[in-house]
């Protein structure tokens, strides 16, 4: 595939040359001329007298009032963008110095806007599309979390595996029929490598409880499926619901480090449709609620899943 190379675009990939000052300047004494010109003109018509220095005088005034007014009319131009550049300094700096004051590190700060300013100057057309749109979404990501919750639409397995890369203590979480077919994916793999190496590195506890509606659901895949992630370090369980009490809806949901909460939407067909975070407490709380039931219930169940085996292996 051949094509420009990245650094190419308009003008060579060169910022933008300045516009000459000789334009601004020429209109300037146009303007003054006609005006001075047409002054003269009118004190001429008005007064027939020929000698009289009226005329002349009329037209350097207001020929020099025209000038005058073009200069303050540019002035005032430039002290505007003056004050606007200083403003957006003063809040970059005010910006940064929060970004200095607080948990997130003003270095990866820095990198991202060294890095867009040189996509700015250097990149072509399309990659400028490319980085505008990737920073919009960080930028869309980084307010939900400000706010408490970020979302974006159908499965975000980066978001699950990152996350997963962060946690400190613990990582409990369900899985329901909505997410069954992402355990033959590569991404499966990832987020699994993950979880190990979380397990013997930071010492995390996860657990993992496969919920489904009847036990014609426990199949020998789904048995199989817990034993490899038991053999990884995570303490994995089966729970029927029509065994349970009161039957209830279970949503796909992780919880990390009892503080964000990861969830999988689905749509009518029980699909994943979105993603959603939530760091909300009031949300968190209910969760963890939520999982201590059903992994209570998963222990008064008899029959449907198989006691852990001390096999060992990857």
């Amino acid at each position: 595939m051949s094509g420009a190379p990245l650094g190419a675009g308009n003008n060579g990939g060169h910022a933008p040359r300045p516009e000459p000052r000789m334009p601004r300047m020429f209109w300037r004494i146009v303007i003054t001329a006609s005006a001075a010109g047409g002054a003269f003109l009118l004190t001429s018509i008005l007064d027939q007298d020929d000698g009289n220095i009226w005329q002349w005088v009329a037209s350097i005034v207001i020929g020099s009032a025209a000038l005058i007014v073009q200069f303050l009319i540019d002035f005032g131009e430039r002290f505007e963008k003056v004050d606007t550049r200083f403003n957006e300094i003063l809040a970059a700096t005010t910006l940064f110095s929060q970004v200095d004051g607080s948990v997130l590190r003003s270095d990866e700060v820095t990198r991202l806007v060294l890095g867009y300013t040189k996509v700015r100057e250097r990149g072509g057309d399309i990659v400028q599309a490319f980085a505008e749109k990737e920073l919009g979404r960080l930028a869309k990501t980084m307010e939900g979390l400000g706010s408490g919750s970020a979302d974006c639409p159908g499965e975000n397995d980066e978001w699950l595996i990152d996350i997963t890369d962060c946690v400190k203590m613990t990582l409990d979480a369900t899985s329901t029929s909505v997410d069954r077919e992402f355990w033959t994916s590569g991404s499966a793999e990832r987020y699994l490598s993950a979880q190990e190496k979380a397990i013997k590195r930071r010492g995390v506890e996860i657990r993992r409880l496969f919920v489904v509606r009847d036990t014609d659901e426990v199949t020998p895949e789904l048995r199989a499926l817990c034993e490899r992630q038991r053999r990884r370090g995570i303490e994995a369980r089966i729970a029927v619901r029509s065994l349970m009490e009161s039957n209830p809806k279970v949503d796909d949901f992780i919880v990390f480090d009892g503080e964000l909460c990861f969830e999988t939407k689905p749509d009518q067909e029980s699909n994943p449709d979105g993603t959603w975070l939530s760091a909300e407490p009031d949300h968190i709380e209910d969760r963890v609620t939520q999982f201590a039931k059903l992994w209570a219930e998963s222990e008064r169940q008899a029959g449907p899943e198989p006691q852990p085996t001390l096999t060992s292996g990857t």
